[in-house]
């Protein structure tokens, strides 16, 4: 018997890898970021041109003009404008008047929201269409009612130097709370309604009454929509200047952003002092937008679809 020879397949040297070339990039991206490139561009030259302005004196600009490139450099306007306005007395004003309007509007707000989006009964709607057209109505349609009103409503002393709602801290407050509550209530909402409603079911079977539903299971799971507002709600009404100037008459009492006032003139301004103002007065809410920025990124999509 003759062996037989098995023939094994020869092995075929594998094809050659083809070197990964990148692909090239789409005009549409390209055209997208572009338009960001250009759109930040925009957002950022008045800043730029601000904090320019503020570096330079008065003799400068007003010799070589305000679009020029000269010095001297330096901050003197910084200092000035701090000291001369008397920025820190109107911060504590702002503050007096923001935090407080700020936090009994998220509570107020999410009150509403709560009883909108995790009952069910026949006017949870009207009632939320109720408190949302607030913000339908133009603030300067009600200047003169309010403002009698708020001469007619007397306060203690301690409250308000005048003993009546005008011309106080208080009545400030609830002008920003009235309006700015219809706003977070409709937000709030419709976040409140992507929370299972199996929670509420299991707390009300171990015997958690409405309130604790809501302060302990409903309300913490809203800090990201909650830091979003409150990003939002204290830019807008620490900015407030429509408000501070008709209702607020003792100059003294006014927040930052009336106070700028104090650095114009009769028949002079220094736009180069008003500038170092201005990006001081705009330092509390950069501080805000950055601490809450990664909340208020992710809150901006919250409540946009269930599940």
């Amino acid at each position: 018997m003759t062996a037989t020879t098995v023939h094994r397949p020869t092995s075929r040297p594998a094809p050659p890898v083809a070197a990964h070339r990148p692909r090239p990039a789409r005009i549409s991206r390209i055209a997208l970021h572009a338009f960001l490139v250009g759109t930040c561009v925009i957002w950022l030259a008045p800043l730029i041109y601000a904090f320019y302005t503020a570096l330079r004196p008065y003799d400068s600009t007003a010799t070589r003009g305000y679009v020029s490139v000269g010095g001297p450099y330096n901050l003197s306007n910084f200092t000035t404008a701090w000291s001369q306005a008397d920025l820190p007395r109107y911060f504590w004003n702002s503050m007096v008047i923001t935090v407080p309007a700020l936090v009994f509007t998220l509570l107020l707000a999410s009150m509403v929201a709560f009883v909108v989006a995790r009952y069910s009964f026949r006017i949870n709607i009207a009632l939320l269409l109720l408190f949302t057209a607030g913000n339908l109505l133009p603030q300067q349609a009600i200047i003169t009612p309010l403002y009698k009103i708020y001469q007619l409503v007397p306060l203690p002393t301690w409250l308000a130097a005048s003993g009546k709602l005008d011309d106080s801290f208080l009545g400030l407050i609830l002008i920003h709370v009235a309006f700015q509550t219809g706003f977070c209530a409709f937000v709030m909402s419709n976040y409140m309604r992507t929370i299972p409603g199996e929670l509420g079911e299991a707390a009300l079977m171990d015997g958690a009454s409405a309130w604790r539903q809501y302060w302990q299971i409903i309300l913490p799971l809203c800090r990201p929509v909650l830091a979003a507002l409150a990003t939002l709600e204290f830019t807008w009404i620490y900015n407030d200047f429509f408000w501070a100037t008709v209702l607020m008459q003792t100059g003294a009492n006014r927040p930052i952003t009336a106070a700028l006032n104090n650095l114009t003139g009769e028949f002079f301004v220094n736009n180069n002092l008003i500038s170092a103002a201005s990006l001081i007065v705009a330092v509390p809410t950069l501080v805000v937008f950055f601490a809450l920025q990664r909340q208020f990124v992710a809150g901006l999509t919250l409540g946009s679809s269930k599940g």
